[in-house]
């Protein structure tokens, strides 16, 4: 009787919890959505004194003359008629897309110039027609300059998007009955459009000045090739207001459209700005369509993955007649608690008048259906019978203003810690009188100033209807910085305080940019016609939650794949969105090739070789840690894949490097699937302050060292690394001691793997060079480089090149102010600089155990070949940003990922150095040794070479115990 009492115990509470979600919280009435009005704060009140960010495009006007005219004329400039030509081919396009007459195609590297008369000063737009060729599926990317001159910071980024849509809107689904995520396929088609800022900083197309007579404008190609047919120089009129609209409406008799509702889902999108907008399954609330109380279902669109300013959908529809028409959505914005999700609303790619450029969605934690317009009079729209689209975009509204001056303060504080950290240090003498208000003047006026900006920001904020949550922050950096300014003296106390509360902004001022917003579905219909209720009832929601409860077990959500019993099994030991991308992979290509079944299967790491000690494995296993291969090599669980006769051919996709961790014996035991290895990263806008040079030796680094200390800022280089390592990973060796040693021609093993080579001369050089920069330098023997670089406490320093991934989308305020370039060397003989590092990767195995050797051969060569691994990093990059960008191992696959051309180029100068670190029975305690050395040296104060014999004794001993352990030649 025990489990039937257990069981309805469960079951009362899933009703209950039912029960809790599905009851209403406002009655029946049907929330509607409410247009935002201009903000009653405007931009140069935001920022006291006219305080702009430096180079920005709001000093750029504001240097402009106030009463500079916008003329009312056109000037329209021919693509192929260009002037000048460097660094790239450009060709004249003909019947591109059939589209008849002559345009220009543009490369992806080099810059193209146009020369143009301009018959009046003015202020203009400027508008591009255009078209982007076949690329590497990224948006298309150009620097502007007029007259040889960069307008203003923000040009060095104008953005050229492609358009997306759904490969089919009848989603397929896999063998357990889940929808799949349908494939995103470019739509090839001439776009115009006036240039603005993609990042929503600014909502109105950017504004640029030209005097009368004779200009140049360049386009500098960042990324991807772009055609360009035209461009004009031209002022775009000013919407009209909605009560102009409704006159104009009523004066020529429109009248309203029959009772016909026509209901869009909202996953059936006609065309989107980004592939990374995606359906989702929504199981919320039974009401969402369609809806399954255990199967996947595309049945909602937008969600977290549509929040970021300048994504943008559209949604296709029939209108049966001529009339006015009024548009409704059920939506869910459950993210921004007190505050608003704003969108921009076009018909037929137009704003129908001013107000539909700001359309705010409430917050609510459940569904809500809600017409477009106010409570008292719902917009009406006249629709002519026959195709038409309605489109959405992430805008900030009036809101742009406040994120403009946030990141302006976040810029100012930054530096001002910087100032007082030139004086203090980070890590301030307590009884030490600094006398900072003497020492800078500026502090006590800056402290104030962006007090003052800051609470203006936070009453903005809270005057527009958000809750005082989402103002915590703004106000208690606001304070601290009136106290400081009204104390001085207690600025070096607080100043840890000070740093962490600026971090803070700058994560606040990433999440208030964010504006998600969910879609169901949408409805066009006559105006006054009643809409649905948006939630389900009380009965129907604790149906669903029982149903799905049942469900819950006997779904396996983990499996991703047939069971049949001749397919190969595939275990993926990284996460479900991994294996959501694969699992279409697989059906979509590899299976309908080769007739050859997979069983997927998602993992823990930690699973695998317990598994395979069980006898119950799998046949293939993937993103295995580059030690991990060797390890099961040793104990005779994987298969020898260069004994497959095509392995060579295979081997060649690769750099030589990536395959040297899976070589044990004069035989490699996987195939390289990611590559990593550092490179040095910079900050562009300190180092000119600093002038500094980027230094090319290890000796131009000695020389650097002490200008920044003097500023007390520091050189970032990799030290101890135990504050990165999981419980379940094997401490590698030092990036920064792999580097050092290589470059000195040294080898982490000697005589087959048998031995240590650290305590060679060469091993000995590189670990003393690399500890006297914690010893004599006195660099931080553990570093948060991320956050120090966005301060500038760290203006330069080293990390894997995965950090741009990171820097890219967690200091966006950085843009254009960073690069990263090979690391610094040792002069060789010849006169070359010697850039060696190490890598680090994963890896793919085949175990013995295996039933189909040949099958399973194919599957490897199929997942590691250039067209699946550039497919699943592609997938991987829509589904989740550029901070997932795929660090395949893949030579071809890599050159073909949406990197900036500039970025790619210097990212391949440093892997003609790579090296791949070895690996051997026992080397698991090599890189916890050298840990252990580093230390004893760094800590401790012990001599360099002493700790490392001492601990290569302890690396030798693991070594010849394990080679005992599985009968392998060992030295006595």
């Amino acid at each position: 009787m025990r489990r039937p009492i257990q069981f309805m115990i469960g079951l009362s509470l899933v009703i209950i919890a039912a029960a809790s979600v599905a009851w209403p919280l406002s009655g029946t009435k049907a929330r509607q959505a409410v247009t935002v009005g201009p903000s009653p704060v405007g931009p140069t009140a935001m920022v006291a004194g006219g305080s702009y960010k430096q180079g920005s495009y709001d000093e750029y006007l504001s240097g402009v003359t106030a009463s500079a005219e916008r003329p009312g004329i056109e000037v329209r400039v021919e693509g192929e008629s260009y002037t000048r030509v460097e660094g790239m081919d450009a060709a004249a396009a003909e019947d591109e897309e059939g589209r008849p007459g002559a345009a220009v195609w543009t490369d992806e590297t080099g810059t193209v110039t146009w020369e143009f008369d301009v018959p009046q000063t003015g202020l203009y737009n400027l508008q591009f027609k255009y078209f982007v060729p076949e690329g590497k599926e990224s948006d298309v990317e150009r620097e502007l300059r007029i007259d040889g001159e960069l307008p203003f910071a923000e040009a060095r980024s104008i953005v050229f998007h492609r358009v997306w849509k759904n490969e089919t809107n009848a989603f397929e689904r896999d063998e357990q009955g889940n929808d799949l995520m349908p494939a995103q396929v470019e739509v090839r088609m001439w776009q115009e459009t006036v240039l603005k800022d993609t990042t929503g900083y600014y909502t109105e197309p950017y504004l640029f000045y030209f005097t009368e007579g004779k200009h140049a404008l360049s386009l500098t190609s960042v990324k991807e090739p772009l055609t360009i047919d035209y461009f004009k120089l031209l002022n775009v009129p000013e919407e009209p207001a909605y009560a102009e609209v409704k006159a104009e409406y009523e004066a020529k008799g429109y009248r309203n459209a029959g009772s016909v509702p026509i209901k869009i889902q909202g996953e059936h999108t006609a065309r989107k700005s980004s592939p990374t907008l995606l359906p989702y399954n929504d199981r919320s609330d039974p009401a969402v369509e369609p809806f399954h109380v255990s199967k996947v279902r595309n049945n909602a669109m937008g969600g977290w993955g549509w929040r970021l300013p300048g994504q943008r959908i559209e949604w296709e529809f029939e209108a049966p007649e001529d009339g006015l028409y009024t548009i409704a959505l059920k939506f869910r914005q459950n993210y921004l608690r007190g505050g608003y999700a704003v969108r921009s609303l076009t018909i037929d790619g137009k704003l129908p008048f001013r107000e539909a450029g700001r359309i705010a969605f409430p917050y609510s934690s459940d569904w809500q259906m809600g017409v477009l317009g106010s409570d008292e009079e719902p917009y009406r729209f006249y629709l002519t019978k026959g195709t038409h689209t309605i489109g959405l975009e992430t805008t900030l509204g009036d809101m742009a203003a406040v994120i403009r001056a946030i990141e302006t303060t976040i810029l100012n504080l930054n530096a001002m810690y910087r100032e007082i950290i030139s004086y203090t240090g980070t890590v301030p003498d307590s009884f030490r009188d600094y006398q900072l208000d003497r020492r800078i003047p500026h502090m006590i006026d800056v402290f104030r100033r962006e007090s003052a900006n800051l609470y203006a920001v936070a009453d903005l904020i809270e005057g527009a209807g958000d809750g005082t949550d989402r103002t915590a922050t703004i106000k208690s950096l606001a304070y601290q910085l009136k106290d400081m300014a009204e104390r001085p003296d207690t600025v070096p106390s607080r100043i840890d305080r000070f740093k962490t509360n600026v971090g803070g902004l700058g994560d606040w001022l990433n999440s208030f940019k964010e504006q998600p917003l969910a879609i169901d579905y949408l409805l066009v219909t006559s105006p006054g016609e009643k809409l649905p209720q948006p939630e389900s009832s009380f009965f129907r929601s604790a149906a669903s939650g029982v149903r799905s409860f049942l469900a819950s077990f006997t779904e396996d959500y983990d499996e991703y794949g047939t069971e049949d019993d001749q397919a190969i099994s595939v275990w993926l030991t990284t996460a479900r969105d991994q294996a959501q991308v694969l699992k279409r992979l697989i059906d979509d290509s590899f299976t309908k090739e080769t007739g050859i079944k997979v069983s997927l299967k998602l993992v823990n790491p930690d699973v695998v070789l317990s598994a395979t000690i069980a006898g119950k494995g799998p046949d293939i296993a993937l993103q295995l840690s580059n030690e991990q291969p060797v390890n099961y090599a040793t104990r005779n669980a994987l298969q020898p894949l260069s004994d497959f006769p095509d392995f060579a051919e295979v081997a060649a996709r690769f750099h030589d490097s990536a395959l040297v961790p899976y070589e044990f014996g004069g035989r490699y035991y996987a195939l390289p699937e990611q590559q990593t290895f550092p490179v040095m990263f910079y900050r562009k806008d300190i180092m000119d302050e600093l002038k500094l040079e980027i230094p090319q030796t290890w000796d131009d680094v000695y020389e650097m060292i002490p200008t920044l200390q003097k500023q007390n800022l520091i050189f970032g280089l990799p030290g101890s690394e135990t504050a990165t390592q999981t419980p379940s990973s094997t401490l590698m060796p030092s990036s920064a001691l792999t580097m050092m040693l290589y470059q000195r021609d040294g080898t982490l093993y000697t005589d087959n793997g048998m031995k240590s080579n650290l305590d060679s001369k060469a091993g000995i050089e590189a670990f003393t060079a690399w500890t006297d920069l914690f010893v004599s330098y006195k660099l931080p023997i553990q570093i948060d480089f991320a956050n120090r670089f966005r301060t500038g406490e760290m203006p330069i320093g080293i990390a894997d090149y995965t950090m741009y991934n990171m820097l890219s989308v967690f200091a966006p305020e950085l843009k254009g102010l960073w690069e990263f370039v090979p690391v610094p060397g040792m002069p060789a003989e010849n006169g070359q600089i010697r850039r060696d590092v190490g890598s680090n990767g994963t890896g793919a195995v085949m175990f013995k155990s295996a039933k189909d050797k040949e099958a399973a051969w194919s599957f490897l060569k199929w997942w590691t070949s250039k067209e699946t691994q550039l497919a699943f990093g592609r997938q991987m990059e829509i589904r989740l940003g550029t901070s997932a960008r795929y660090p395949t191992a893949n030579l071809e696959a890599l050159s073909l990922l949406p990197w900036p051309s500039q970025d790619y180029r210097r990212l391949m100068e440093q892997f003609e150095w790579v090296h791949g670190n070895p690996e051997v029975p026992g080397g698991y305690m090599t890189g916890r040794h050298v840990d252990n050395a580093f230390r004893k040296v760094v800590v401790q104060g012990d001599d360099p070479r002493e700790a490392m014999e001492y601990y290569v004794r302890y690396m030798n001993e693991e070594i010849t115990l394990k080679r005992k352990e599985f009968n392998l030649p060992y030295e006595e």
